[in-house]
């Protein structure tokens, strides 16, 4: 208790000291940066994951050609899951004497269960989103439609043995297809009207579809029952199917938050570390003289670790406070993408963050603990005599053991600890040979330049290990802020790329051969790039290798499902700007040999085909057979016109063929659509802005995100560069003392100082450009997908960045020393 009572009492003035103020400030940052990460990564990423979800109306979509079962709803019921019920099948839409084929869509209520439908009041009005689904007798119809069949909001249309009011004008629903199954408009009507509509009997096709959504763990334990009973009728969609995009979006921002929190903790570690070897340092003469008074490493141990559990309890309720705040006012920024059921801010990340603080001051400052409970009473005659000191594979062990630990509790990523921890292991011995190297080359090479800069750079040398201890330090903390910049560049950047503002914003759909020519005039009369008209042909697949696709065996469910569906088809003598082969080759331009077939790769991993295998297709009762010469890997998202499987020009020469494109038309020209509908009624026209406008709300926001949690980790790079001034500040305050007592000037010492540091700096600078460059090349191909470019401005950046952001953390850390009085450190400088 004695111990207790004097390390309480002794804490006050241990606050005032610069190490632990740095060892306080490390530790909350930690908390900080973790506490506002969790809370970001599990709410943000929820939100996100939702947001791309409404391309399903749904968390999960059961889908089927025969009417869902009871038993479906009932086990949803069970999980404390909401669905919904739709069914879609064509019909021809009557008004007076005009008629349309459409696409049906009933729905029950409640849906959607994500996502919200837009309607406006008028065709190519303002849109508005709805809450429910049209009653009973009235539709929501789509423009296209009305314009089809000259009808307007308010008028009836005949659908069945239904007379329905159009109540409004549809614009926009979460689940609509743009995809070459939607030839015709959309009509939504409600799911009480379908029986006397006589529109379903025996044999109708009508496709089926249970919505689900709920709580995250929930639909998980859902979809992982089902999959073990799931008939061959009915098919499973969760949220990574939806849309590449827009889960590409979240997944990015969830693995660049967990980033900033592995490199935040990382480097927090490093400050802690640094700080703990000078809060055990400059304990050692107090130390002595507790120990020459009688005190027993007992009682020295116990005030010194019940001082440090006092430092991580401050630290820990200052970064809880700290990272809480942070996250709900990112939440509040965020709150439109946050709106809706998201769970509340609970106590696991803060509880985590903090045992994660506590278990890295344990494992760094331990050592340095164990140290100091062995310093000899003989340092109160002799300040040189030194504890011994812990063994380093003893040091080195616990730390790591430590850092690896929570690394991988907070985000459960092998191969990102793999590539950080290992590539900055690598940096960090490159960068203490460096400044081994550097304190060698100025030992020699320090004449022939002024006063100011001799005393800096005779400091760099004569403090030799110190120095290469700080060059770790300094290198360390410029590499990951160099890398994060650089991946957060990339990443934004390639988001940006993604949606591009001259994306087209309409697919054209089902045009015939004798209208291209007409639909590329009209485009031109309107001052409208005339598009680029793709054909497609509609076809089945019969046998691969000469073997049945109905008999074959196929590596998973999805592949099955692609060889027995109705295939669309195309040929192409030129690759797509939105295709890549990642193996064979694409045919020549003038080829006009036998048909050969590029397919998609993930088309051709779940089918198990590979180069080499013939496929053979039924069109309109002809065979066609192709050799698959090329796998491509297909952007979908490109908003571009993409087919699982193309064919060399030639293979499907009078076939059937309808032609499809897609460009951009701006929003004051988009009225001549109605022209195009009514000039050619078998013509979609599906509007994708509402999909551009979702994917970049998502996008948007994701990045806000992203920007807003770097801020900690350059908080905590700052933390480590103060701790690499502080580790040698009591030497610093006695030289600047000695040399003023024997006439130096205050200006000549402080230029001294920063010739140190501008040395310093620059060494680390050079080294962190390059492992920001490797490291960064490899995080941006192994863990983002995005393509990396060497940019030499990096390492001007990177050498110019380590030594302004050295000699200014290094000018605040170290005037106090330089301004000091002599007289004051003079009296109870160490000899």
């Amino acid at each position: 208790m004695k111990a207790v009572r004097f390390a309480l009492r002794s804490f006050g003035r241990e606050l005032r000291s610069g190490e632990v103020l740095v060892l306080l400030a490390a530790v909350g940052l930690a908390v900080a940066a973790l506490t506002a990460v969790g809370f970001l990564t599990d709410r943000i990423g929820k939100a996100v994951a939702r947001q791309a979800n409404e391309v399903l109306a749904a968390d999960l979509r059961l889908r089927s050609q025969a009417p869902v079962p009871d038993e479906w709803r009932e086990l949803a019921a069970g999980y404390d899951l909401q669905t919904a019920d739709t069914l879609s099948f064509p019909s021809v839409v009557f008004h007076g004497d005009d008629n349309a084929l459409s696409t049906i869509k009933v729905v029950s209520e409640r849906y959607p269960l994500r996502g919200a439908v837009r309607v406006s009041d008028e065709l190519f009005g303002e849109q508005r989103e709805v809450d429910g689904i049209p009653a009973a007798g009235e539709v929501w119809a789509d423009g296209a439609l009305l314009a089809r069949v000259g009808a307007d909001v308010g008028d009836v249309l005949e659908i069945g043995e239904l007379q329905l009011t159009v109540s409004a004008v549809l614009t926009y629903r979460p689940d609509q297809s743009i995809g070459f199954a939607s030839l015709a408009p959309t009509v939504i009507l409600n799911i009480s009207d379908i029986d006397s509509s006589g529109l379903i009997g025996e044999g109708s096709r009508v496709r089926y579809a249970l919505l689900v959504a709920g709580d995250e763990s929930n639909v998980a334990a859902f979809n992982e029952e089902i999959q073990g009973i799931l008939p061959d009728e009915i098919r499973v969609r969760s949220q990574e199917e939806s849309s590449e995009r827009a889960y590409n979006a979240a997944d990015r921002a969830q693995r660049f938050l967990s980033l900033t929190a592995v490199i935040s903790l990382l480097l927090s570690a490093v400050a802690v570390a640094m700080s703990a070897r000078r809060f055990a340092q400059r304990r050692m003469d107090t130390v002595a003289l507790m120990k020459s008074l009688g005190a027993t490493q007992g009682f020295v141990i116990t005030v010194s670790l019940v001082q440090l559990m006092l430092l991580g309890v401050l630290g820990v309720a200052a970064g809880s406070i700290t990272g809480y705040v942070a996250e709900e006012l990112l939440a509040s920024v965020l709150s439109d993408l946050l709106a809706g059921t998201l769970p509340d801010t609970g106590l696991r990340p803060v509880i985590l963050a903090s045992g994660s603080a506590l278990v890295l001051m344990l494992g760094f400052a331990l050592p340095a603990m164990i140290q100091l409970r062995n310093t000899p009473p003989l340092r109160v005659l002799r300040h040189d005599v030194m504890p011994p000191a812990p063994s380093r594979l003893l040091v080195a062990g616990l730390s790591l053991a430590a850092v690896a630990a929570l690394l991988y509790r907070s985000v459960g990523d092998a191969r990102m600890l793999l590539i950080l921890v290992g590539g900055i292991i690598v940096i960090a011995g490159a960068l203490y040979l460096v400044g081994r190297g550097l304190v060698a080359v100025i030992g020699r090479a320090r004449s022939g330049v002024g006063v100011a800069w001799r005393y800096g750079l005779a400091n760099v040398a004569r403090r030799g290990r110190d120095s290469a201890v700080q060059v770790v330090a300094f290198g360390l903390g410029i590499t990951v802020l160099l890398l994060l910049t650089i991946v957060r560049t990339d990443l934004l950047e390639g988001w940006r790329a993604s949606l591009d503002e001259n994306a087209p914003n309409h697919f054209l759909i089902n045009i015939q051969p004798h209208e291209v020519d007409a639909v590329g005039a009209l485009f031109a009369q309107n001052d409208i790039e005339v598009p680029t008209f793709t054909p497609l042909v509609r076809a089945r697949m019969t046998t691969i290798n000469d073997e049945s696709v109905k008999d074959r065996e196929y590596p998973n469910r999805d592949g099955e499902w692609l060889a027995n569906r109705e295939a669309n088809l195309s040929w192409s003598a030129e690759l797509s700007s939105s295709n890549d082969i990642v193996d064979g080759e694409w045919w020549p331009v003038d080829y006009a040999g036998q048909p050969l077939a590029s397919i998609e790769e993930e088309a051709a991993m779940n089918a198990g085909l590979t180069i080499g295998d013939r496929l053979n297709f039924t069109v309109a009762g002809r065979e066609v057979e192709a050799k698959i010469a090329s796998i491509r890997k297909v952007n979908w998202d490109s908003f571009q016109p993409n087919f699982f499987i193309v064919l060399s020009p030639g293979a499907l020469d009078d076939m059937p063929t309808t032609f499809i494109s897609s460009m951009r038309i701006p929003d004051e020209k988009q009225p001549m659509l109605i022209g195009l509908m009514r000039a050619h009624p078998s013509i979609s026209v599906i509007d994708l802005g509402a999909i551009l406008e979702q994917v970049r709300g998502i996008i948007e926001k994701a990045s806000l995100a992203v920007q807003a949690v770097f801020l900690f980790t350059l908080a905590a790079g700052i933390a480590v560069l103060f701790a690499a001034v502080q580790s040698t500040i009591d030497e610093r305050r006695f030289e600047s003392a000695m040399l003023r007592a024997l006439g130096a000037r205050r200006r000549t010492v402080f230029a001294g100082v920063m010739a140190e540091f501008a040395a310093l700096g620059a060494a680390a600078g050079v080294l962190a450009s390059a492992g920001a460059s490797v490291l960064a090349a490899l995080v941006a191909v192994q863990l983002f997908d995005l393509p990396y470019e060497f940019n030499p401005v990096i390492w001007v950046a990177g050498v110019g960045a380590g030594i302004l952001v050295v000699c200014i953390s290094g000018f605040f850390a170290a005037r106090g020393a330089v301004n000091a009085a002599p007289v004051d450190v003079l009296r109870g400088a160490p000899a």
